[in-house]
């Protein structure tokens, strides 16, 4: 297949298309529509997910995928008041975490140099444990969003929720945090509001 040069400079067709549907035409969802979402089209997610770039590999991120049901049910006890007819009808929540004890898993994520572990383990290493958690698995979170776009299905991230009851509820008797939700399914666009302005090159980036 040629190459087209177009607004993502010298990409195939389908390449472009696929670019401008993850990053340009998708849209932030605050409704959904009754298109069920797969349990394989969940683990594709993952598939693509789990390469995302990480400090030595630490991958903290955690994931919670909750269906309607007793877990939305316990989930939307703790979801803010603007947020609930978002979460009620989303096919599927995730609830996307950072595990404080990331730094355990090094003798399998990092083999040739396990002893990394002791950068991040004990008490006087918490607060660089912690910045490092919520660092990497912020940026896994995002490929995440990502990777769920390319499988074909729309995000509703959300951050309007009692944090340390979804922990308590969700991730109790471990080290895992909650950063934020994501709604994942097929979006309605009824329920869009008009895109919002971003900033141009100039505004923010400066090349030195």
């Amino acid at each position: 297949m040629s190459c087209a040069t177009g607004l993502f400079g010298a990409l195939s067709p389908c390449a472009e298309d696929l670019v401008t549907r993850i990053f340009v035409d998708a849209r932030s969802q605050n409704g959904w529509k009754d298109t069920p979402v797969l349990d394989a089209e969940l683990h594709r997610i993952w598939a693509l997910a789990r390469w995302a770039p990480t400090s030595a590999n630490c991958s903290p991120m955690r994931v919670k995928f909750v269906r309607p049901g007793p877990a939305q049910d316990k989930l939307l006890g703790f979801i803010d008041e603007g947020n609930l007819a978002k979460v009620r009808a989303a096919p599927v929540t995730a609830i996307l975490g950072y595990d404080l004890a990331f730094y355990e898993q090094f003798e399998v994520l990092f083999p040739h140099r396990p002893a990394v572990r002791e950068w991040f383990a004990g008490p006087e290493n918490s607060e660089r444990a912690r910045m490092t958690a919520i660092r990497n698995g912020t940026l896994q979170a995002g490929f995440f969003m990502l990777a769920a776009r390319a499988v074909g299905l729309d995000c509703g991230p959300l951050s309007g929720f009692d944090h340390a009851g979804v922990d308590q509820a969700f991730w109790q008797g471990t080290e895992v945090r909650t950063n934020f939700l994501c709604g994942l399914g097929h979006g309605d666009p009824e329920c869009l509001f008009p895109r919002h302005p971003r900033f141009d090159f100039d505004d923010v980036c400066e090349i030195l």
